[in-house]
């Protein structure tokens, strides 16, 4: 049995691409960023609508499931601590990014799927003291939602340390109680997702490697743990971040008789959990901000798979098909 979903804030397709792997088709997507578009029509076929404000609830066809990775910074410790150094508004203060949540919200209202699937940073449930994570709950329930949520670090499934939160929901009616799955634990290891050969552009120069170690020796000295992360190859990286073009601090590779070197693209692929038939057509710098930005796919797949599941056991997915 075929489900069509809705993908919003849609990125490069790492959601699409679990929800696909689930079964469904997508019937429509949304992502803002003119080089994330880039990226999906390159991999996909087709191009996304653009602001997500912008479009209006009729032109959205109807789907089984609204898919989402509403945008984190508002919420993430990294862009709340940045916007009160610069006093700006968090969270839902947020006027830019921070409202897109209650676009979903209207969404669902006017389209009523039968399940919902959003992420998010782990922060999420933490900004406001625990305010934000509860109104995001309380406006989902009220559009006539039964709310499951977990955070889940997708270190058992790929070799880097992400924890992420993770919201499902299935509409009051249906009467579905849901379980998070469990998620495998992998045996892979960065080692595992490196490639043979690089070019030599990825390897930092002296002077960046020499400012990062006196910039870390400062924090150390301070007791923070702030700086550069040189991983073991054996083990897991830090978490990928959208920054990453910047340095390729928090995760340097290290080289013998070199000075270690950043991840290329396709190396923050696979981190992410995306097979190398997925095309990068953008720059570097674009790519490491996708990447970065996106989802790990096979913790997305899992609870992708469990949601349709549960769904089809209580035989209340319809399926619409769609040319």
């Amino acid at each position: 049995m075929l489900f069509v979903f809705a993908d919003l804030f849609a990125g490069i397709g790492g959601t699409r691409l679990a929800f696909e792997k689930a079964g469904g088709k997508c019937v429509f997507a949304c992502e803002i960023d003119k080089f994330s578009r880039m990226t999906y029509l390159e991999n996909f076929g087709d191009v996304p609508a653009g602001n997500v404000m912008e479009i209006e609830n009729d032109r959205i066809p109807d789907h089984n499931m609204l898919v989402a990775g509403f945008p984190c910074q508002p919420f993430s410790l990294a862009g709340v601590s940045k916007r009160k150094s610069l006093d700006r508004p968090h969270g839902f203060a947020c006027k830019a990014q921070g409202h897109l949540f209650f676009k979903i919200v209207e969404i669902l209202g006017a389209k009523k799927p039968e399940a919902f699937f959003l992420e998010n940073v782990k922060h999420l449930r933490f900004h406001d003291k625990g305010n934000t994570f509860e109104s995001i709950r309380t406006n989902l329930e009220e559009a006539g939602y039964d709310v499951y949520a977990k955070m889940i670090d997708a270190c058992h499934s790929v070799p880097q340390h992400r924890e992420r939160i993770y919201i499902a929901g299935f509409r009051k009616d249906l009467g579905i109680r849901f379980d998070f799955p469990e998620i495998p634990e992998s045996k892979q290891r960065l080692e595992d997702i490196l490639e043979n050969v690089t070019d030599p552009k990825y390897t930092i120069s002296g002077r960046l490697w020499n400012y990062l170690k006196k910039y870390k020796e400062k924090q150390k000295a301070k007791g923070n743990g702030f700086g550069y992360g040189l991983a073991d190859p054996r083990g897991i990286t830090r978490t990928l971040s959208a920054r990453y073009y910047k340095d390729g601090a928090e995760i340097l590779v290290p080289q013998k008789g070199r000075n270690p070197r950043r991840l290329t693209p396709r190396e923050c692929a696979r981190l992410m959990g995306f097979p190398d038939t997925f095309r990068i057509p953008v720059s570097d710098t674009q790519a490491y901000k996708q990447f970065g930005n996106s989802v790990a796919i096979p913790v997305v797949e899992k609870i992708a798979g469990a949601m349709v599941k549960c769904l089809y056991e209580e035989e209340q997915l319809i399926s619409m098909e769609y040319p």
